[in-house]
């Protein structure tokens, strides 16, 4: 008999998602928009704090809008974190712009604001034009550097875009995460903390972003009886089932984070000092939701350990292969240091299913440290 699989992080339904979902279909309402939507959007900026939202079918589209709406064109350039998803890079090559990679720090993971700066000032000397927009990620789920990166977006006037699509409930001295940038964005893909299956949000301070992105995302239709567009649209916008479903997602959220740190305690004790393993560190003054547990190991104990889990239909994921390493990106400017390239090579991400039990989670680590000790 085949054991049953035990995902990286599946989707974790409760009782709620079912009551939107029907209301959705009591009154017919399946799609387009509806009260589904607007009430998602409204519950969702209340939970970050932010001022206004909008729902669209994914976290990428939400970054393509924010480009657009800066003004992103063909020829421009636009700073990416390289450690991150290749959905946080492939909207600029949408506009037919130029990424700039910039490379991670260690205390963070993420976006290095050292490197940043000298990108920055770097482009402005061989371009004569600052880049139009930074994308800053807070990976796993755990916080950038976030006030230093937005203090030299500041300095530098351009547009800071906040992908906050793995960090959805994580906080940076109180505020949570996706409401420090011009654009904030967030992800319910299948395998996020949040799901609505597939989705995604736009947040921001400035409500006439997200006016202008609902929008662009309706394919831009004017307010006339008949269909007239004197704007390029897009079909990014949310359906009303989705939105119910995330509507009782974020009513357990807070618990998926409290479990998903759970997760990452017992992981941090069962491992400590086992192959050399490092876990994805906590900035001071943060909160992570510890999306996916991430942890470097000794070289060559990666592949180890990831073939040995696929023994026990138990999924994990090398890290995030750094954008300046893809073939599709091979081409384009890369300020980095080595970092993510070496936490590549050796890191995993740890299965974080929050439908795991702790037996299941002890027998994982079982598993890697008998396997780690041969």
């Amino acid at each position: 008999m085949e054991r049953r699989k035990i995902w990286l992080s599946s989707p974790h339904i409760g009782n709620e998602e079912q009551k939107f979902v029907k209301e959705a279909f009591d009154s017919n309402w399946i799609a387009p928009l509806g009260p589904n939507v607007d009430a998602f959007e409204k519950e969702m900026c209340g939970y970050l704090g932010s001022g206004s939202a909008a729902a669209l079918s994914s976290g990428t589209a939400a970054i393509h809008l924010a480009l657009i709406m800066t003004g992103v064109k063909a020829g421009d350039e636009v700073i990416c974190q390289s450690f991150t998803f290749s959905g946080s890079a492939n909207p600029i090559a949408y506009q037919q712009a130029q990424p700039v990679f910039v490379d991670s720090e260690e205390e963070s993971w993420n976006m290095s604001p050292e490197l940043l700066e000298k990108a920055i000032t770097d482009r402005k000397d061989k371009t004569g034009k600052t880049p139009k927009a930074v994308i800053a990620v807070h990976l796993y789920g755990q916080s950038a550097k976030i006030e230093e990166i937005a203090e030299i977006c500041r300095h530098h006037k351009t547009v800071l875009v906040e992908d906050a699509a793995e960090a959805l409930g994580a906080e940076y001295k109180g505020k949570k995460l996706g409401t420090f940038g011009d654009f904030g964005i967030l992800s319910f893909n299948g395998n996020k903390i949040l799901t609505t299956s597939g989705g995604g949000m736009m947040v921001s301070d400035n409500e006439e972003f997200c006016r202008k992105a609902k929008f662009l995302s309706t394919q831009a239709r004017d307010d006339a009886p008949h269909y007239e567009h004197t704007h390029i649209g897009y079909n990014y916008r949310m359906s009303n089932v989705l939105a119910g479903i995330g509507r009782g997602q974020l009513r357990v959220l807070d618990m998926r984070v409290k479990r998903k740190r759970e997760i990452f305690e017992l992981y941090h004790n069962g491992l400590a000092g086992i192959g050399g393993a490092v876990f994805q560190p906590e900035l001071e003054g943060t909160r992570g939701n510890r999306w996916l547990t991430a942890a470097v190991f000794d070289p060559g104990k990666r592949e180890e350990i990831r073939y040995e889990l696929l023994k026990y239909n138990i999924e994990s994921r090398p890290l995030w292969k750094p954008m300046h390493l893809q073939p599709v990106f091979k081409d384009c400017v890369n300020y980095s240091d080595g970092t993510s390239e070496r936490m590549f090579r050796d890191g995993l991400c740890l299965p974080s299913d929050t439908k795991m039990t702790d037996g299941e989670l002890g027998e994982i680590i079982s598993i890697i440290r008998d396997k780690l000790k041969t």
